[in-house]
């Protein structure tokens, strides 16, 4: 693989440093280096290999539940045991150190968190718990992979006969709460926003980088808001942001 391109390293780096007021937006891409397939990647990506909305939408779990938890719901259940890379590590350290001032995510695999990340906007929720469709009732997800571990066709609430869910926001579903918190971040609070490893083709998420004045995207296939950012780094995410962490954390009054 060739080494990064140290110039545009220091150029993100210098917008990043020179901002008040910095987010990052990440997608699949974030956390492929965790051993986690994207969903468009060409001949790689999960949507080539199944039809979301028959697989992974509330009609798909409200018409056949056994069928969703028997075959879309193994890709989300494979997540909780991943870990997370040098990429989310470098996040969660340029927030310590306040180079950033959060994270907002379309993953639902948690690994932000896990890394240390501390304001997290989880914008299509993620796969820490599960809730009851009958009385609303959460649970850790622990609850519901162990029914289904036993081989119970549809997990169970303990306090109703109410069925249990992933707390992900599947195709249909209206977006979480935290979409509405990081929409109004961005609207107040944002002067440069770094997209890390998305797309940027799935609405509505796809339309944040259309409210700031200022990106930066990182990200192996180009993206429609490439003619828009001030740098745009054709590389994997876990070496690029820990080559700007390095580089803003070498800069003098860091």
């Amino acid at each position: 693989m060739a080494p990064l391109n140290k110039k545009t390293i220091r150029e993100a780096a210098g917008l990043m440093g020179a901002a008040e007021r910095v987010y990052v937006l990440s997608g699949a891409g974030m956390s492929t280096e965790s051993g986690i397939p994207d969903f468009r990647s060409p001949k790689t990506g999960l949507w080539e290999k199944m039809d979301p909305v028959k697989t992974s939408s509330v009609d798909a779990l409200m018409q056949d539940p056994e069928q969703f938890y028997r075959v879309a719901f193994k890709r989300y259940s494979s997540l909780i045991g991943t870990e997370p890379n040098i990429g989310h590590y470098a996040l969660a350290e340029m927030e310590q150190l306040g180079f950033i001032r959060g994270v907002i995510t379309q993953n639902i695999d948690g690994l932000h968190k896990k890394a240390g990340t501390r304001r997290l906007f989880e914008v299509h929720g993620h796969v820490r718990t599960c809730r009851c469709l009958s009385c609303g009732k959460r649970h850790a997800m622990e609850e519901l992979l162990m029914q289904l571990e036993k081989d119970l066709p549809l997990p169970k609430c303990s306090k109703c006969p109410g069925m249990l869910r992933p707390d992900i926001v599947l195709f249909g579903d209206p977006m979480a709460e935290d979409y509405f918190a990081a929409l109004e971040a961005l609207q107040t609070d944002c002067d440069l926003l770094v997209v890390a490893g998305s797309s940027l083709s799935v609405y509505p998420v796809a339309a944040m980088p259309g409210m700031v004045s200022r990106l930066i995207i990182i990200n192996l296939q180009p993206t429609p808001f490439d003619r828009e950012a001030r740098v745009v780094i054709q590389e994997k995410c876990g070496e690029t942001l820990s080559a700007i962490l390095a580089e803003l954390k070498g800069r003098p009054g860091s």
